[in-house]
């Protein structure tokens, strides 16, 4: 069951932010032993974040694509874990089995519009919801 979902806003709107905030959440993660699945709309963006992930950060190793860590383009039900990184425009599907959610929007107005979408299904099911307003340099 989920127990919050936390919404990580952006000041930027590129790809590449919102992948890098997503490297270092799923870093934090695995260095506390979750299991983290990071789910995008494409398999294009998987694949960019899969090669983000081996150079993020020239002084950290975040294994993926094992247990640990997980990309895909829509989670599966048998891959439930404890973080779920949502890189998509949707509340992503058998969402409930994760116990936190990280939802990543960054400053394009049709992500932000979409984010408050998937903000207010939450809040209307009744799962904890946290907004966190990032600049720049933010950590995970």
């Amino acid at each position: 069951m989920t127990e919050r979902v936390d919404f990580y806003v952006l000041k930027s709107n590129t790809a590449k932010q919102r992948w890098g905030f997503a490297c270092r959440l799923a870093e934090k993660a695995y260095l506390r032993e979750l299991r983290v699945v990071i789910v995008n709309d494409t398999a294009e963006d998987a694949k960019a974040l899969d090669d983000l992930l081996w150079t993020f950060n020239e002084r950290s190793f975040v294994p993926h694509e094992l247990s640990q860590l997980r990309l895909t383009i829509e989670p599966a039900t048998p891959a439930a874990g404890d973080l779920l990184v949502n890189l998509t425009a949707r509340v992503p599907q058998d969402f409930e089995q994760y116990r936190r959610i990280a939802e990543i929007i960054d400053a394009d107005e049709e992500r932000r519009r979409l984010g408050r979408e998937r903000f207010k299904t939450y809040r209307d099911l009744k799962v904890a919801v946290e907004t966190h307003q990032l600049d720049e340099n933010a950590d995970g």
